[in-house]
Order: C-alpha cells, then sequence, then structure tokens
C-alpha cells in the first residue's frame, strides 16, 4: 500500500483525513493519499499569487525546457504510470497506456505553443483619426488557474489544464477527482524536479468546502472544470466573476450512411461505444443507421460486440473491464431497465455484476427514455434506422447535449450538409464522435459546455489581450 502525499506549491504534505484509493474490479487498496482543507487550500493559493509575477515575465526557452522535461520523464515512467492510472481508475491497461502517451503529447504540444503566445499587430490608419499611429495588441497571463479534473480521464484531462497553465505563463491549483488522484500526485513528483517556480502548481484532494471555495475565491482568476453539467453550470452561477471553462459531456450520436463502409463504421463504432466501459463523454450513444442497410450494420456489430475480453484492468488483454463504482453500475443498470420496461429491446448485454455492466446495445428507444435524452456514461449504445439524411440530423439534433458527433459517409454533400446543420463543437467524418488529438479545438455547444480546451485553445482561453497604441514618428 503505497503512501501518496498531496502537493502543496512544491512540498509534499500529510494532512489529518486520509483517502484511501481502492481498485474499483476487485476493492483492492491501490495506494493511500489526504484530503486537503481550507488551510492547506489558502496555503496554495498564497504561494500561487506570490509568483504570479514571476510566471508571468517566465521566457518562453524556460517554459519549453520546463514543459520538455516533463513530457521526457514522463515517458521514461510510462509503464509505471499506467499500471497506477489503471489500478485506481479500473481503466484496461492498453487504454491506460494510451491515455500516458496522449499527456507526453500534450506537454510536448504546450512546449512549442509556448514559443508563439498569440499576439497581433495591426494597422490603426484606416481613417483619419488613425494617421501616424500603429497597434500592438499582446496576450498577458489571466493569473491564479483552479482546475478540476474528473475519474475518467485522470491523468490527461488534469494535463489539459497544467501543461496550457505553465505554457501561457500562469500559476494553477489543480483539484483531482477524489477515487483517481494518485496519477496525477506522481505528475507533481516528476513537475516538481523541474525548474517550475515553487507555488506555480499544487495538486489537492479536497473536502467539500475547500473544493467550494475554489469557486468562490476572488482571487482565483479563472475556474477550469471537466464534469458533469449539473455541477459545471452551479459553478458557473457561483463563480462570481473569474472566467470559466466548461467541458460538460454529452450523448454523442453516429449517423452511418448507406455511402458509407459499413466495415470501418462497426469497427470504430465497438471501440467509440465500449473502450472504458463507455465513461467517456464523447462515448457512441446513439447510432442512426441508414434502413437498407440497418440489419446488417446491426448483425456485424453484434458479431463484433461478442468478441470483446472481459477482464482485470491491468491484464494487457483485457478489452472492457468495470465501471469506476457500483454505484453507476447501479445506475446504467435501472436506465436500462426502464427503456425495456417502456418497450425497449435489448439485442446484446443488459446484464450487472457488481461493478461489472455487459457491453449493452438497445433498438426499439423513445428520445424521452434516460439512455437517449440523458449522458449514460455507460457501456450502453441505441441504434435505430433513419430513411432521409436530413431526418438522421434532427434525430441526433433532438439532445440538450453538442459535444461532438460522428458521421459514416463517402457522399461530399452528406459530409457538408453533416458540417453545416449538426448542432455540435465538432463533426468527425468517417470516425467516431470519440476520436480526440489533443492539439485540436475541443468542446460542445448546448448543455455541453462553455470554452474550448486543446492546448492552444485553452492558452488563448488562460490569457487576457491587451491593446497598445503608439505614433509611428520617430
Amino acid at each position: 500500500m503505497t503512501d501518496h502525499k498531496i502537493y502543496i506549491a512544491g512540498e509534499f504534505v500529510k494532512t489529518n483525513q486520509k483517502l484511501v484509493v481502492t481498485n474499483p474490479y476487485d476493492n483492492s487498496v491501490v495506494g493511500v493519499s489526504y484530503i486537503a482543507g481550507n488551510e492547506e487550500l489558502e496555503k496554495a493559493i498564497k504561494a500561487a499569487l506570490s509568483i504570479k509575477n514571476e510566471m508571468r515575465d517566465l521566457p518562453s526557452y524556460k517554459k519549453y525546457k520546463i514543459l520538455m522535461d516533463i513530457a521526457a520523464e514522463i515517458k521514461s515512467k510510462k509503464e509505471e504510470l499506467a499500471l497506477i492510472l489503471s489500478k485506481e481508475a479500473g481503466k484496461p491497461l492498453k487504454y491506460a497506456a494510451g491515455e500516458i502517451d496522449r499527456a507526453i503529447q500534450v506537454f510536448i504540444i504546450a512546449a512549442e505553443e509556448s514559443k508563439r503566445l498569440p499576439k497581433e499587430y495591426f494597422s490603426i490608419d484606416w481613417t483619419p483619426a488613425g494617421e501616424g499611429k500603429e497597434g500592438l495588441i499582446k496576450h498577458f497571463p489571466i493569473g491564479l488557474i483552479a482546475g478540476i479534473a474528473p475519474f475518467n480521464f485522470p491523468l490527461n484531462l488534469a494535463v489539459h489544464k497544467i501543461a496550457p497553465a505553465i505554457a501561457s505563463g500562469n500559476p494553477i491549483i489543480l483539484k483531482p477527482a477524489r477515487s483517481t488522484p494518485l496519477s496525477v500526485l506522481e505528475l507533481a513528483k516528476i513537475i516538481d524536479k523541474t525548474d517550475l517556480p515553487k507555488g506555480a502548481f499544487s495538486v489537492l484532494p479536497m473536502d467539500r468546502e475547500a473544493g467550494n471555495q475554489l469557486v468562490t475565491d476572488d482571487r482565483i482568476h479563472m475556474l477550469s472544470f471537466t464534469g458533469s453539467p449539473a455541477v459545471g453550470w452551479k459553478m458557473k452561477s457561483n463563480a462570481g466573476k473569474k472566467k470559466i471553462t466548461l467541458e460538460l459531456g454529452g450523448n454523442a450520436g453516429v449517423i452511418v450512411s448507406d455511402q458509407s463502409d459499413i466495415d470501418l463504421a462497426v469497427k470504430k463504432c465497438l471501440v467509440g461505444a465500449f473502450a472504458y466501459s463507455g465513461q467517456v463523454c464523447i462515448h457512441v450513444q446513439r447510432i442512426f443507421v441508414q434502413e437498407n442497410i440497418f440489419d446488417t450494420f446491426i448483425d456485424s456489430f453484434i458479431k463484433e460486440v461478442k468478441k470483446l475480453k472481459f477482464g482485470a484492468p491491468d491484464d494487457i488483454t483485457t478489452d472492457i473491464s468495470v465501471m469506476i463504482d457500483e454505484e453507476n453500475s447501479v445506475r446504467v443498470e435501472n436506465w436500462v431497465n426502464e427503456a425495456v420496461h417502456d418497450g425497449a429491446k435489448i439485442l446484446h448485454g443488459g446484464v450487472r455484476k457488481g461493478t461489472y455492466f455487459e457491453p449493452t446495445i438497445i433498438t426499439n428507444t423513445k428520445q424521452e427514455m434516460k439512455v437517449c435524452s440523458l449522458e449514460v456514461f455507460g457501456p450502453v449504445v441505441t441504434i435505430e434506422k433513419y430513411s432521409e439524411f436530413k431526418n438522421a440530423i434532427e434525430n441526433l439534433n433532438n439532445s440538450e447535449y453538442g459535444l461532438q458527433a460522428g458521421v459514416f459517409t463517402n457522399s461530399i454533400n452528406e459530409m457538408n450538409h453533416a458540417f453545416g446543420e449538426i448542432e455540435v463543437g465538432g463533426v468527425i467524418v468517417n470516425d467516431v464522435p470519440t476520436f480526440r488529438v489533443d492539439h485540436m479545438p475541443y468542446g460542445g455547444v448546448k448543455n455541453s459546455g462553455f470554452g474550448r480546451e486543446g492546448v492552444k485553445y485553452s492558452i488563448f482561453e488562460m490569457m487576457e489581450p491587451k491593446l497598445m497604441i503608439k505614433n509611428t514618428d520617430y
């Protein structure tokens, strides 16, 4: 049983309240950490504010070196970090290793972006009043950032807040999910060995009171939150004047046209629907298949789902393992049972065993069912047929969410129509909405969020433009 101290402004400390982290697969203890309260948060805030100007003035070459050093050290510890992440999150090791690779890429991308922070020169003499003047817009760090990361990508989604903060010259306090804090505390050990000014980074699993302070404290200039819509929008209403970015998930839809490669669509939807038991905010939840190919798609999809191997998360051959806890597994079971009671038909799965819920395929659903209208965040996918492409788009848009969507088609007209009409932050053609690379803009509309992540776009969110107008006369 390993001990993971929390990280406060360059110091690893214990508190009086232990946090025991268990593996949801077998309930074994993965490690022990500690809960921070207002006293620990206050220390982190004061330390961060004390070096705010130092972070602002940190030259690009130093930020570049810090970020690249972090990436190199994560790479050297990849297997160790992947195993910790796999056990604390119940994530199959193959996906945990992929998450570590992505975290490495985020730091490398942030290092590159630190050398080209946003600025703009423009002429002022478009009108007579501007003659003899020129303008410069330079972006400055916004100040202390609070980052709140979820359990499902405990390292990479934290890194999507940490790396841009460093690149843009902002101190950051990171609150990990209490169920999965260990991988990011291991990251703190790596960051602590770099030349990043002490106080620029803290990692604090928190009690509720301290967590609320992250949202309401006026000394914190920005809040970056990834999590549920109910929590995120409430935070926004309580955040006062601070800037806020929300990444809130959704019930992502996929359209499979009869103009598509069906085998490709089946292969991609399999991973999109069931990777990490569907506990991905852009996991494939709703599939709309053209009626001429519906039966073919269903038969192939079920055949491939039956090949998925259930097992321990730290087994490299495991395709699907448990959910994060039994409470969520029971919730998914209840939603599926409610749908069946209201007329839906289970084509595969539907059985729960403790924290494991079988990969489940449902059809004959109605929009008002929770498995359609809400974010199931579990290994459940609904599949329905459509006749006209425009109707598929209407069905996909019939949602309070709008994060990403997938469209499988080889028709240019359908691609263009989908891009113009689907109400989401990103349309992924011939792939699933689960697709994400870490330098692309990422975020949604409607109930799916506010603002954008993706390293460069996070940097934009974390900086404020300032204008200087000066005379060109010498």
